[in-house]
């Protein structure tokens, strides 16, 4: 199921919330700091935590860390670093692909059966809404048909093991939330979710 609505991230009771973080995931502005300052400073912690893969960068652009979500409704929080837009030329659209697959991956891994996003690097970052809602609606659907596919491929390999196969437990179906910030936001990823 993918549902999009308009409000704010911080109090939505769901599995884990993603984070449109920077690189070094230490709070920012945006949603960045606003899912610091509802989590506390737990989640600084953490994420201080989390290994630098280079000097100042734990998450680089395109990939995704989890983190617990503390004093947040969502259990995890999913930190991933969105491309800033220059003109789309320079691999912005293939990094914030990057981002929504990285992100439901680790959910998946976590056994998140919910999840929100975040409209990611559509602020500061300047992507364009209509081209980043349509990278993102485009990933999501397209993660949750293979995610699918596979769980029917499972069953049909071994119908009567409770599972589909013996030893190999189905991921569970994972729910997925656009929370936009504004209205209008919301308006462009309803319109879009019709199309794709």
């Amino acid at each position: 199921m993918i549902k999009i609505i308009h409000g704010d991230i911080t109090t939505l009771a769901v599995d884990a919330i993603v984070n449109a973080a920077n690189q070094v995931m230490l709070g920012g502005g945006g949603v960045d700091g606003a899912i610091h300052r509802a989590a506390g400073r737990e989640l600084y912690e953490a994420c201080l935590k989390v290994p630098e893969v280079r000097p100042g960068v734990r998450c680089p652009t395109g990939e995704a860390r989890i983190t617990p979500g503390f004093k947040l409704p969502a259990k995890f929080v999913i930190h991933t670093v969105g491309p800033v837009y220059r003109d789309g030329n320079h691999g912005e659209p293939e990094k914030l692909a990057a981002c929504y697959r990285n992100s439901l991956a680790l959910a998946a891994e976590n056994g998140c059966k919910s999840i929100a996003f975040p409209c990611i690097s559509t602020g500061i970052y300047g992507y364009p809404i209509e081209d980043a809602a349509k990278i993102a609606v485009r990933e999501v659907k397209e993660f949750l048909a293979a995610k699918n596919a596979k769980d029917a491929e499972r069953d049909v390999a071994c119908p009567h093991a409770p599972n589909g196969r013996a030893g190999a437990p189905r991921t569970p179906q994972i729910d997925v939330i656009f929370c936009c910030f504004s209205e209008r936001d919301a308006d462009v990823y309803r319109r879009i979710l019709d199309l794709v």
